[in-house]
């Protein structure tokens, strides 16, 4: 895993006019609303390290604030208005998250920076597990959908929440019966999978290549439309399941910002979607390159917000505290 770093080094770029000479670019803080192991947490500090090997910004912290499924670094976001020295690394599990708790912050109140990258979630068992293919999972999940259990990294209505419960639907299995147990982020995910304190977990790809190349991990199923490069398993659609699903993460920054720090974080991100070094990020871990600049990245949240909503009222999975915000 990639240590976190605080780096300077002479001025690139201005990302904040107030307090920053000018032989000195400015701090930049990079906020991760997971656990560190987590998917966000894993792409935000691979982002600052391409950012700073593609010399486009050379002084980024990367740090934690988990909580709530990812509210508490969204609230933090929210609170810090105007502040174009913060961003933060979030995905389709936040979108979830704002449905879990009465938090009064929403994705709606941030200014949207970018798509960065989706990958597809896997399903996955330990090496020993009996479950050998996806129809013998399939065949015991139907049996007894209370006590097999399925473990994800994401608080419900995340991607690996929504991932088993629309595999869960696809095999003929009623949602509500499903026995999900939620793990905070990948790293805690994966002590479950190794302890057998679930049946199978549903995650992304890049948080367990290197388990699976290890061979700790046995892939029984991807849930994009195509296999997976370098990962010996079939997709949902193969197993006989109607299930496409991908993941997704990108880049927000607090409300209030001014259309010049808007523009210069903005150009930033391109930068580093440019660069060599993003590129060998991209292949590294697997991920497929899905940008969107701030506007189209905005249409994409509500869009997303609209999907999830859908997916559990019409699961009858509709979460406790949900907002039309």
């Amino acid at each position: 895993m990639l240590r976190r770093t605080v780096l300077a080094a002479p001025l690139l770029a201005m990302l904040a006019a107030g307090g920053c000479g000018a032989d000195r670019e400015p701090d930049l803080r990079l906020m991760v609303p997971n656990a560190p192991g987590s998917g966000y947490d894993i792409t935000a500090r691979t982002v600052a390290t391409a950012l700073h090997a593609a010399d486009v910004h050379r002084s980024i912290e990367v740090f934690n604030l988990p909580g709530a499924g990812g509210m508490v670094g969204l609230q933090r976001l929210v609170y810090e208005r105007g502040n174009s020295g913060l961003i933060m690394l979030m995905g389709l599990g936040l979108v979830g998250a704002q449905h879990t708790l009465p938090v009064p912050a929403r994705l709606s109140d941030v200014t949207a920076l970018a798509r960065l990258i989706q990958e597809p979630e896997i399903v996955v068992v330990t090496r020993d597990s009996p479950l050998t293919s996806l129809a013998d999972l399939v065949e015991a999940w139907r049996a007894d959908p209370v006590t097999l259990s399925v473990g994800g990294g994401s608080s419900r209505g995340g991607p690996d929440h929504l991932a088993a419960m629309l595999m869960a639907d696809a095999a003929g299995i009623a949602p509500p019966t499903v026995r999900y147990r939620q793990f905070d982020g990948g790293g805690a995910l994966l002590a479950a999978i190794l302890g057998k304190r679930v049946a199978f977990a549903v995650s992304s790809l890049g948080e367990y290549a290197e388990q699976i190349e290890a061979g700790q991990l046995r892939v029984l199923a991807v849930t994009g439309r195509g296999r997976a490069a370098g990962v010996d398993a079939p997709t949902l659609l193969e197993s006989g399941l109607d299930v496409v699903f991908d993941n997704w993460r990108g880049l927000v920054a607090p409300p209030g910002l001014s259309a010049q720090q808007r523009a210069v974080l903005s150009d930033m991100v391109a930068q580093l979607r440019a660069s060599r070094a993003w590129r060998e990020a991209l292949a590294g871990h697997r991920w497929t390159d899905a940008y969107q600049d701030g506007e189209e990245f905005t249409s994409f949240l509500r869009e997303q917000d609209e999907s999830v909503t859908r997916i559990l009222d019409g699961m009858g999975l509709a979460l406790p505290g949900a907002s039309g915000r």
